[in-house]
């Protein structure tokens, strides 16, 4: 914990002392929507906003999409849902506390778990829903979302000592090799060894080897741990937007 102001450094200290720890709190109640809402604003659509202006203009909004993406609000970050746009998605966001039933309820193509902040474990009302959702649609998951899908498949998380964080986080690909410059923001880890076996590991953390990615071998669920949609910062994994979408065409 830290405290950055203007007061002696001993009253500092102890105000980051006082602070409650991350682990066991949930956040993410605190930060989600309080309703649904579309988004339909893309990254080329967002570059051509004048400069300070709330809104898109309509001539630079996004042609028809080709699928409905229910996200559900973790703390989810916009440009994830301008990637989505980018590759021909229409997206509703939803509470984080939204049912499986009232997701299903809007018939979405696929479902997508969004970032946020602090620990899984209490956001336990979220995994539920994961759970009845799986095998229902595609579905992606990134950061607290990747962390989310992995304890609803079964496996356990953990506070790692250090955290990873910044724009230069390696990540390889186990499949392909390939080794990815990430943006990354977590103090919180899916264990890999508590994987079950319909489920493997994707992705690897160069630096400190722990998790960065999962798949489902049976629903075809898949989800990273770093943030491919990343504004500033390495463009890398964008790709995982446009396998998304091809889960979802061939689901």
């Amino acid at each position: 914990m830290a405290a950055i102001g203007c007061e002696d450094a001993s009253s500092l200290a102890d105000k980051a002392k006082a602070e409650a720890p991350m682990e066991g709190r949930d956040l993410v109640s605190q930060i989600t929507t309080k309703t649904p809402y579309e988004w339909t604003e893309g990254t080329k659509q967002w570059s051509m906003r004048p400069y300070n202006a709330r809104a898109t203009p309509a001539h630079a909004r996004p042609a028809k999409t080709e699928h409905h993406v229910v996200a559900m609000d973790f703390g989810i970050k916009l440009n994830i849902l301008r990637c989505l746009v980018d590759v021909g998605c229409k997206v509703t966001v939803v509470p984080a506390s939204t049912t499986a039933d009232e997701i299903l309820s809007l018939n979405p193509d696929g479902i997508f778990l969004s970032n946020g902040p602090g620990d899984p474990e209490p956001v336990d009302y979220a995994v539920k829903t994961v759970q009845s959702l799986l095998g229902k649609k595609a579905l992606f998951g990134i950061c607290l979302g990747h962390q989310i899908l992995g304890r609803a498949l079964g496996a356990s998380t953990y506070k790692l000592k250090f955290g990873h964080h910044g724009l230069n986080q390696p990540v390889k690909d186990l499949k392909t090799g390939r080794v990815e410059v990430t943006s990354q923001n977590h103090g919180f880890c899916v264990n890999t060894e508590s994987l079950s076996k319909n489920c493997k590991a994707t992705h690897t953390q160069l630096n400190d080897g722990t998790n960065e990615g999962i798949e489902h071998l049976e629903t075809g669920a898949f989800s990273v741990q770093y943030h491919p949609e990343a504004a500033a910062g390495p463009h890398d994994a964008r790709y995982l937007f446009d396998r998304f979408k091809e889960r979802i065409v061939g689901f």
